[in-house]
């Protein structure tokens, strides 16, 4: 902390749900870092943009660590000398194998979960509730087919991927389990980036996946890694602490505009740039579902930009007739 002059950190995270400080799988694990730590931190929530890939970040002053850089929030903090929960552990062969499962397999499989398996609603809860409904519908089906390019999976391969992932899943959770035995943390008896790592994975598992997710499962049959999530959740989480600070939610954007705001007809264009830009990155499927959603939303709802229905409608479906895929069927 010395490189920063006893500045306070803040954590910038996504917002938190299913009784978590903040529900993103990627920001849970660096909250519970700087938990670990035991150094002082605010957090905030980012609600305007729910699929930057910069969230997490920490900032203190003129520092700031990116999840997109470095390999991401906690490999910055070790690097730059801030936080290293880890500098006696590399000399440990496990230490390393435990850290690359968690990182990959698991992560993996969270994602598969949320995005690809499920039917949305906990994603959306996470990222898009905040957001209006089109908007948030073209980002979910945008992050639906980044996630599948990701992971590989095809019309072709999505069954064996499936059975892939939750191999994968099963043979981390039998190695970690394993690992942690009767222990309080993996590795030392002191809290480390693996413990960081995977309690955010398991408290995300446990609280935010449904019931009747495959990889929920799989955690609950080792009772010693639930054991061992519930402990340090009640230990490092809820116990209270003055570690860090009451969430800053944050303010509105400013605006050089007069007070009577944007025209309805700016609202309308800037809506359709957005859209035009998002689709870009839609395959022909994916776009045709969304039309076909916000043809039947706008049927039933009012005006959003106080216009008439007839002129949202018109203005709304004609612009859409031109995206890209669309008339390429």
């Amino acid at each position: 902390m010395d490189e920063l002059d006893n500045q306070k950190l803040t954590l910038v995270a996504r917002k938190p749900c299913f009784g978590l400080p903040t529900a993103c799988p990627s920001c849970l694990p660096v909250y519970i870092y700087l938990r670990f730590a035991q150094v002082p931190f605010d957090l905030s929530f980012n609600l305007i943009h729910p699929d930057s890939d910069q969230i997490p970040y920490i900032e203190s002053g003129a520092y700031v660590a990116y999840n997109n850089e470095k390999g991401g929030v906690l490999e910055s903090l070790k690097e730059d000398g801030i936080i290293d929960l880890d500098s006696q552990l590399h000399a440990i062969p496990e230490w390393l194998s435990m850290k690359v499962m968690i990182s990959t397999w698991l992560e993996e499989a969270i994602m598969y979960e949320l995005w690809v398996c499920s039917d949305g609603s906990s994603a959306k809860k996470i990222y898009y509730s905040d957001l209006p409904w089109p908007i948030g519908k073209i980002l979910y089906f945008k992050q639906i087919h980044a996630v599948k390019q990701l992971l590989g999976i095809t019309k072709d391969n999505a069954e064996r991927r499936e059975e892939e992932i939750h191999r994968r899943a099963t043979i981390a959770y039998g190695a970690l389990s394993t690992r942690l035995g009767e222990q309080t943390f993996f590795f030392e008896n002191r809290p480390s980036g693996v413990d960081a790592l995977f309690l955010g994975h398991a408290l995300f598992t446990l609280q935010a996946l449904p019931d009747t997710s495959v990889l929920r499962s799989k955690l609950l049959e080792h009772s010693n890694l639930v054991q061992y999530a519930e402990k340090l959740k009640t230990e490092f989480m809820e116990a209270g602490s003055s570690s860090s600070s009451v969430p800053r939610f944050p303010a509105e954007p400013s605006s050089s505009t007069s007070r009577r705001g944007p025209s309805n007809w700016s609202k309308i264009l800037s809506l359709f740039k957005f859209i035009s830009y998002h689709f870009n990155h839609l395959n022909f499927d994916e776009v045709n579902r969304f039309k076909a959603a916000f043809t039947a939303y706008l049927h039933i709802s009012k005006p959003w930009f106080c216009i008439s229905v007839r002129s949202c409608k018109l203005l709304v479906l004609a612009y859409l007739n031109e995206l890209p895929f669309v008339n390429n069927g």
